[in-house]
């Protein structure tokens, strides 16, 4: 399961405030269930044109990753959560709006991962000589 979160409006402060985007991906992947198996790596992004900087976090996670790149000139953010194990995405959404105090939240969700999660074969595509 792949949750995109793509939120606008967002707290200023809190979109460039490195510590906080740390703090949150080191307890988050508890809050959902998800196994924490590194600690967080955020830096911050200085580009070429004034408005085009950030802050960037991710941390691993047993299951996969959890992502946070942020935009605050833009008041924009996007989150991913990518995970082989089912989590409340609903629930996800809404405390991330929540603590990015963002006014709105475009989401997509996309299974992926799931048929491994679930033990299911994928249905193989083989090429012209009979091979994967």
């Amino acid at each position: 399961m792949h949750l995109i979160i793509d939120g606008y409006g967002g707290d200023y402060k809190k979109m460039q405030d490195v510590e906080f985007i740390s703090r949150l991906l080191d307890v988050y992947p508890d809050q959902i269930g998800m196994t924490k198996i590194s600690s967080p790596q955020v830096s911050k992004y200085i580009g070429s044109k004034p408005e085009d900087w950030g802050v960037s976090g991710f941390v691993l996670i047993a299951e996969s990753h959890i992502s946070i790149h942020t935009f605050p000139e833009k008041y924009y953010i996007n989150i991913d959560i990518f995970s082989c194990k089912e989590f409340d995405a609903d629930r996800a959404i809404k405390e991330l709006k929540r603590d990015f105090e963002l006014a709105e939240v475009r989401s997509y969700i996309l299974n992926r991962g799931l048929e491994y999660y679930n033990n299911q074969q994928p249905n193989l595509v083989l090429d012209s000589a009979g091979t994967r």
